[in-house]
């Protein structure tokens, strides 16, 4: 598959590294749906992009919301292959803080955004794309993960985020494996530490701190190299099952 030919959707695509492959996907000639809560960035972002790329509304928590956006934007693309899972919090909190332990309510619901919300976006898409007509070597679509690099050296505070980068990682081989007889591809990225929206809250100075942290380059990762690492995704069939470390070479620190 070729990244001008994909008919993405691409969850949390209003703004980060959602946004940024959006932006890609269109640049590149393709078309793209962005999934998303936030429904004035939604918009805008889709608008800013021209009648290739659009908006619907949808809470990756729901299967009913998750199911009838899938079919809306298949609808509206004209077809489905190519699914960037990107909507995700981070859900950060010491399991035994200084106001007592973690309510299990916290956990549970970075847990259903992060990997049930990935999971519901999965199975609904799949369910579609299986339906294509295959192109080369079979092919009939592609989902693509996003965990971290959390998932290895989750930090202090990360428990919950960890855990859901790990469990979508470890999630991409089984339905690589299960999905191949139906022509489905599934692969996994872990970025290190991009420069998104949630970094723009920082100061400079712990951005700084952070960049500083990465071997090489020395500095914070950007969106569209992230964007850049899934369209090679797509145009290379055999990247499959995979989980790819997109990072600088940092290895994260307890904390």
């Amino acid at each position: 598959m070729k990244i001008q030919d994909a008919r993405a959707v691409v969850t949390g695509g209003a703004s980060g590294l959602g946004y940024a492959v959006v932006r890609h996907v269109v640049g590149a000639g393709g078309q793209a749906v962005i999934l998303d809560v936030q429904e004035g960035p939604g918009r805008a972002a889709a608008a800013g992009l021209g009648d290739a790329a659009s908006f619907v509304r949808c809470d990756v928590t729901s299967e009913a919301e998750v199911n009838a956006a899938m079919d809306s934007a298949q609808s509206r693309l004209g077809g489905l292959n190519l699914l960037v899972n990107c909507a995700g919090v981070i859900g950060a909190g010491r399991v035994l803080g200084k106001n007592g332990p973690m309510a299990g309510e916290f956990f549970t619901k970075v847990i259903h955004i992060n990997l049930i919300g990935t999971f519901l976006c999965d199975k609904a898409a799949a369910n579609l794309m299986q339906h294509n007509a295959p192109g080369a070597d079979g092919e009939r679509g592609l989902l693509i993960h996003t965990s971290s690099v959390a998932a290895f050296e989750g930090q202090i505070g990360q428990a919950a985020y960890s855990a859901t980068k790990a469990a979508v990682a470890g999630m991409t081989l089984p339905l690589a494996r299960e999905f191949a007889r139906i022509g489905i591809r599934c692969v996994a990225i872990a970025p290190g530490i991009f420069h998104t929206p949630m970094m723009d809250g920082m100061s400079q100075e712990v951005q700084d701190s952070l960049a500083a942290q990465v071997p090489f380059p020395a500095r914070l990762g950007r969106p569209e190299e992230f964007a850049q690492l899934v369209a090679s995704i797509v145009e290379i069939p055999m990247l499959n099952g995979e989980t790819i470390r997109l990072d600088g070479a940092i290895r994260m620190q307890p904390k």
